[in-house]
């Protein structure tokens, strides 16, 4: 296996199991509800915006991989519109997985010789360290989500 693939390979064990640390966001969502999805605690961020959060950079790099400009804003990247209902959060859980699928799928594609190439402009670095820091950035937002996740849901609930 070429490093793109297992680089595509981690990236898909974040979102759907499968890695070293046998947590990851597809499980972790199993069984968390709308409403405790868009639970504030404290000044934490909700779990709704946190999957939000991960699955922006996610999308944008997406676009970069397709031939795309590099069109995300640090600023914008906590901007979730309002979910007032089951069906939101569906949607939103879909469109992350989908467009995790995409992306893996994207980066599995890539040739291996352009790991080493720059990624849009210099402060970016290389592909290498751009895709490995999504999938770093993803389980330190998991992190979070578990934990807020333990927050909200009823001590009697099984997940």
């Amino acid at each position: 296996m070429n490093a793109s693939a297992q680089i595509a390979q981690h990236l898909k064990a974040v979102h759907f199991g499968g890695n070293w640390t046998s947590v990851n966001l597809k499980d972790t969502l199993s069984g968390v509800t709308w409403e405790q999805a868009v639970t504030k605690v404290h000044t934490f961020n909700t779990i709704a915006v946190l999957v939000y959060h991960m699955n922006y950079y996610i999308d944008a790099v997406r676009k970069v991989l397709e031939g795309g400009p590099l069109e995300a804003k640090d600023a914008y990247s906590f901007d979730l519109q309002p979910i007032t209902g089951a069906e939101g959060w569906e949607r939103l859980q879909q469109k992350t997985w989908a467009d995790a699928e995409t992306f893996a799928t994207l980066i599995e594609q890539l040739p291996e010789e352009r790991l080493g190439e720059l990624f849009v402009k210099e402060p970016y670095g290389n592909y290498y360290r751009n895709l490995h820091g999504i999938i770093e950035h993803t389980h330190y937002h998991l992190g979070q989500i578990v934990l807020i996740k333990k927050l909200v849901q009823p001590a009697d609930d099984p997940e």
